[in-house]
């Protein structure tokens, strides 16, 4: 079983930029491929990126691409989600992922971090 904890929500303004922090437990991160969601108020739960377990691969969300990028650093257990020119329509609840591949990456949820966009 592999835990997931989120950090770095928070407010920012149109335009900001964010970035996210997934901390994994266990020993398997590293074969394990990682990805956020997002669900805003009254919405269902929308993809935003993946990433393969060696990080040559990612996939993005229609929403995101060109905005948002998203990384791993292997070696502390990590996945990031760099957050740029972001726009109200952003604010959601952040979910941190996991699953064999990048594109099947919801086996495994953390707890969701809060970013909240205004205009």
């Amino acid at each position: 079983q592999i835990q997931l904890v989120e950090s770095g929500g928070g407010s920012v303004q149109a335009g900001g930029s964010l970035r996210l922090s997934c901390t994994a437990s266990g020993r398997t991160f590293s074969s394990t491929a990682m990805g956020w969601f997002r669900q805003a108020p009254g919405k269902g739960r929308e993809y935003v990126a993946g990433i393969s377990s060696n990080g040559n691969k990612t996939r993005y969300g229609d929403s995101v691409k060109g905005r948002f990028t998203i990384s791993r650093d292997n070696a502390k257990n990590t996945v990031y989600l760099q957050m740029n020119n972001l726009k109200p329509e952003d604010t959601a609840v952040y979910y941190c992922t996991a699953g064999p591949a990048v594109d099947y990456v919801s086996d495994h949820w953390g707890q969701g971090t809060q970013v909240t966009v205004s205009s």
